[in-house]
């Protein structure tokens, strides 16, 4: 069964492959998995593992707040998707020679982190759940994800697109998916069943636009500092 859905950049195409069980449903005895496909110009995107999977409905419960790095490396933010449970800080480290700022407009917080330079650190929890789409007002090419969610199902699928849930408890879900040119889609699923469950993304069409600075200018207008 085929269902898409169309974006302003992308088209999202869901494949629900389904063994003896009725369509949106997948689980085994010892959780659910699946596999992520990201669908590109050339094929089958070699970055599908910068996928982020997570089930909403799923009990909070045990979901324990951390602290987690993203460095500023190379004029890049390593790594650039990462999963973390609502109240957690993520430090931003500069391993550059040079300044960057850290910011984000928009998403479950907006925050402003400054100019700071080499071997400094700048902070920030995030208290809400969302996805925080990061950038570096230095350096237009830098971007970053943050999922941040209160359920102990979400992960990043491996390079082959598959993940898993171990001790999901019997209910309805919604599995949900996204990725930065794929965008994003939602599948109810339900647990136990059996089948297999492929989430295909469709990014033949995505087309690269480049985001503002925190003042919301263009990074051209400005000219390059770096």
């Amino acid at each position: 069964m085929h269902m898409t859905w169309t974006f302003t950049k992308f088209t999202c195409t869901a494949l629900l492959v389904i063994g003896g069980v009725a369509p949106n449903t997948y689980a085994q005895s010892t959780g659910m998995s699946g596999r992520v496909e990201v669908q590109d110009k050339k094929g089958r995107a070699a970055d599908v593992d910068e996928a982020l999977v997570w089930l909403e409905g799923a009990s909070a419960t045990g979901v324990a707040a951390r602290r987690v790095e993203v460095l500023t490396e190379d004029k890049a933010f390593v790594p650039r998707v990462t999963i973390v449970p609502v109240g957690s800080t993520v430090a931003f480290p500069n391993h550059d020679p040079f300044d960057h700022n850290v910011f984000s407009t928009s998403g479950p917080k907006v925050f402003d982190l400054g100019l700071f330079g080499r071997n400094q650190t700048r902070t920030v929890t995030f208290e809400s759940a969302g996805l925080a789409r990061i950038y570096c007002n230095v350096h237009a090419r830098m971007a970053a994800f943050v999922l941040v969610q209160n359920t102990p199902y979400a992960t990043r699928p491996d390079r082959g697109g598959r993940f898993s849930f171990e001790g999901v408890p019997a209910g309805r879900y919604t599995l949900r998916v996204w990725h930065e040119r794929g965008g994003e889609r939602t599948v109810p699923v339900s647990v136990p069943a059996t089948g297999e469950l492929v989430v295909a993304l469709d990014a033949r069409n995505y087309a690269f636009v480049q985001h503002l600075d925190k003042n919301g200018k263009s990074y051209d207008a400005r000219g390059r500092r770096y």
